[in-house]
């Protein structure tokens, strides 16, 4: 059969059409970046500027790069602005591998998550910094540190997570600390106060790792309580991020309502809630990829639709967006010697079924707020 010029002709400019430009335009309009804007939540992802090759190397790879680029509005140092990084002696303060992603945000016009000013934990601590030994010591460090670091990147920093992981998950108490052994509550409210002073438009987060498991019911307790003391204190916190480092098997009904409750009451007390470090554990799944893959899929999905429907989430960030560079890698190794697939995209680059069921989560979502203007 031969083929008119005229039916020639149509034939090309229908491919134009239907190929390029609608592929361009559907990518663009897919990025996860796009689909939560939709909903008014910013989504993005933790980068680290490590050494090259190493699981917190991912800021040296441009590959890693066009990724965060494609799909990420919100970026979060994964290392770089904590404590042990910045100030790992007394008479040292470097702030150039945090400066090093804040200049990569800037120039592509995304925004800057801050963590932490204090990981309030004697494990994540510099050496001398759990050894101090005077209430006054650890009061001026708290605000000698935090306003020089939050007088150096100012309005830049649209989110910090002030204090991270302070309770002890077994009672729910503050944690023992050089901090909280020298000025109890009241280093968490300095923390905070000096934030507010030094870094005055960014939201202040209280960030920790409590879940719905039966095991983390007096976690859950101390949380609340400690916001309870935020509010009655007058400190200056603004949201809950939930870390998010969730399991591959649903919740199930009890734990559903166990978590609903804990929601219900954060917000309740009228603090907003971050997703801060999601990602999904495959530790005891099958090795075969397909299996593993589409697992790690339905879990997030799941908990993403849970989460979202609350109007308070308004922020989701994975810890990190590529295998091989997810922390994961190096804690509890799965027992077959394979790599976990715990992020949205493989170690090619290439999408998982993890991604796709994000970009629907996002779309299931109902409407929040306008997000702010840059």
């Amino acid at each position: 059969m031969r083929t008119s010029r005229r039916e020639f002709c149509a034939m090309l400019a229908g491919a134009s059409i239907l190929a390029p430009t609608f592929d361009l335009h559907a990518k663009e309009q897919r990025s996860l970046k796009a689909l939560a804007a939709k909903k008014g939540i910013l989504f993005g992802s933790a980068v680290g500027a490590g050494t090259s090759g190493s699981l917190t190397g991912s800021f040296s790879d441009p590959e890693y790069l066009k990724i965060l680029k494609d799909e990420c509005a919100i970026i979060v140092p994964e290392n770089e602005l904590k404590s042990y990084v910045i100030s790992p002696t007394s008479d040292k303060f470097d702030l150039e591998p945090g400066d090093r992603i804040a200049a990569f945000v800037r120039n592509n016009r995304m925004k800057l998550r801050g963590h932490t000013l204090l990981w309030n934990h004697p494990e994540y601590m510099p050496k001398w910094l759990a050894e101090l030994d005077s209430a006054t010591a650890a009061r001026e460090y708290l605000l000698r540190y935090i306003q020089r670091v939050c007088s150096h990147y100012g309005d830049r920093i649209y989110s910090w997570d002030v204090v991270n992981e302070t309770l002890d998950p077994k009672t729910g108490e503050l944690r023992d600390t050089s901090f909280t052994r020298l000025l109890g509550f009241d280093a968490l409210r300095i923390s905070y106060e000096t934030a507010k002073e030094y870094a005055p438009r960014a939201q202040l987060v209280y960030n920790d790792y409590m879940s719905w498991g039966a095991d983390h019911e007096k976690h859950r307790a101390g949380v609340l309580k400690l916001l309870e003391q935020f509010r009655s204190s007058k400190v200056p916190v603004d949201a809950l991020g939930i870390q998010s480092h969730i399991g591959n098997v649903p919740m199930d009904e009890t734990q559903r309502k166990e978590w609903k409750a804990f929601l219900d009451a954060v917000t309740a007390m009228d603090y907003r809630l971050l997703i801060t470090e999601f990602d999904v554990g495959d530790k005891d799944l099958p090795t075969d990829f397909a299996t593993r893959d589409a697992r790690v899929a339905a879990a997030a999905k799941d908990y993403l639709d849970f989460m979202l429907a609350y109007r308070e989430v308004d922020q989701v960030l994975c810890w990190g967006m590529v295998d091989k560079y997810s922390w994961l890698q190096g804690f509890k190794p799965r027992a077959d010697g394979t790599a976990k697939r715990s992020t949205p995209y493989d170690d090619a680059y290439k999408a998982k079924p993890m991604r796709e069921a994000m970009a629907a989560a996002f779309e299931a979502a109902p409407k929040r707020r306008a997000l702010p203007r840059s």
